[in-house]
């Protein structure tokens, strides 16, 4: 369980393990240790430990993805976006989609917000995910069909994302790709499937492909 009344902060139950916390939280035992100034992997119940916010965001993603069943056979691909705009969020990109003539609305499975409309690096998740439905991201249905969209706010024509936005969006893809998928999946973005700029030439495609192949 996550302490909500302190964000990043987990508490030891009975039968927990420091490798066990760090796989939920998508970090690692090492980097668990440093943040508590552990010098073993000795915990006891009740004790307070302090998570990133990635891994707690990610932790949503796995508590929320552990509920459904997923069609691992479907996924293919993890394609990256940007929303274009300064701002948005989840809700606000549904409603436009929905106001367009999609009837599964918001056409990602996840958005990874940057502080204006959510807050910076935070990971929302769409229905398109928990029902495990095709995706409306882009023009061709081989990758709507089979891949998985994640838009991240913010014009990267313009500016670059954020770290936080950049720590979540790595953290996603650790866990749907290799935790979830087993590695196989190809990772793209946008605008090596259809003719756009998207995500921008702020964003780090090189230094992505060079991470996830």
């Amino acid at each position: 369980m996550v302490d909500s009344s302190c964000a990043g902060t987990y508490v030891v139950r009975k039968g927990d393990t420091l490798s066990e916390i760090a796989q939920r939280f998508g970090t690692s035992v090492r980097t668990l240790k440093q943040s508590n100034r552990l010098r073993s992997d000795i915990i006891r119940v009740g004790q307070k430990l302090t998570v990133s916010s990635v891994g707690s965001q990610v932790a949503e993603v796995r508590r929320s993805t552990a509920r459904i069943r997923v069609n691992k056979k479907k996924w293919k691909y993890i394609v990256v976006h940007h929303s274009a705009t300064p701002y948005g969020n989840a809700k606000a990109y549904d409603r436009v989609d929905r106001s367009e003539g999609m009837k599964n609305g918001l056409a990602y499975h996840f958005v990874i917000g940057n502080g204006r409309d959510s807050r910076d690096g935070q990971i929302e998740i769409g229905r398109r995910w928990t029902k495990q439905l095709h995706g409306g991201h882009v023009s061709r249905w081989e990758y709507n069909n089979h891949g998985i969209g994640i838009c991240l706010v913010g014009n990267f024509e313009k500016q670059r994302p954020t770290r936080k936005q950049m720590d979540s969006l790595k953290s996603l893809i650790r866990y749907l790709g290799d935790d979830l998928l087993g590695g196989r999946y190809d990772f793209l973005v946008h605008k090596e499937i259809n003719p756009t700029l998207c995500p921008g030439r702020n964003f780090p495609t090189r230094e992505m492909h060079r991470m996830f192949g």
